[in-house]
């Protein structure tokens, strides 16, 4: 029997995959303690609410009304059953999209070696230099993997996020996130997501409001990819 923690089912997304319908698998628990996490109850999530087998259950059910598939978290990463469950999830005839810290290569690098990613949504959480700042961790190398295995592939499409709350990032580690995609050769669309949180939903971290939005005119503009701009 797989050993995963799934946290929550959501049945239905227009917004998650590009292009797609979808649902979204969300996994318990994550090796990052980013502070303007919006999910810290599924981050410090314990055993997860479904079973595998309910979980399983619900995709079946919705074979033929939905496109894709969404495994986010948490991070499902962590988990080396991940894989036989994408497999399971892939013979219904789902596409899939994984959202990832980037933080386990070997898996990464597992599910696309079997064919078992559609598409790929990286979080660049930080430059190596305010990594542990932002995440708390210093796992930067093992990201770095895979932000290389990632650009180093064609197959499957993928894009690359930040999160940016000034009170931890600002324009210059944009722009040093922005040269590193591009030494590395990134080519498709770089999202910057300004954190925003009007409603006072909790957070992981003991973040003061953002006072301060990214200022985003100043970034330096790299000839190689897009950027864009986004509210989080």
């Amino acid at each position: 029997m797989l050993k995963l923690p799934v946290y929550a089912l959501t049945p239905f997304t227009l917004l998650d995959y590009p292009g797609k319908t979808a649902c979204i698998v969300w996994f318990s628990g994550c090796n990052m303690r980013c502070g303007y996490c919006h999910n810290p109850e599924i981050v410090k999530g314990g055993k997860g609410k479904y079973s595998v087998e309910e979980t399983v259950a619900f995709l079946e059910k919705r074979k033929g009304l939905l496109d894709g598939v969404v495994l986010s978290g948490g991070e499902a990463t962590l988990y080396k059953d991940i894989v036989p469950f994408t497999e399971t999830v892939k013979d219904f005839g789902y596409a899939v999209k994984l959202d990832t810290n980037g933080t386990r290569p070997d898996i990464v690098r597992t599910l696309l070696e079997r064919n078992l990613l559609d598409y790929v949504a990286l979080d660049y959480k930080a430059p190596k230099s305010a990594f542990h700042k932002v995440t708390e961790t210093d796992l930067f190398a093992p990201f770095s993997k895979t932000l290389r295995l990632l650009t180093q592939q064609d197959d499957v499409p993928f894009e690359v996020r930040t999160t940016v709350h000034s009170g931890l990032l600002g324009t210059d580690e944009i722009d040093e996130i922005a040269a590193d995609l591009a030494q590395k050769g990134y080519r498709t669309t770089y999202y910057v997501q300004n954190y925003i949180n009007n409603n006072g939903e909790p957070v992981l971290g003991n973040l003061a409001a953002q006072t301060t939005p990214l200022d985003t005119k100043s970034l330096a503009r790299p000839p190689d990819f897009t950027l864009s701009f986004r509210n989080f």
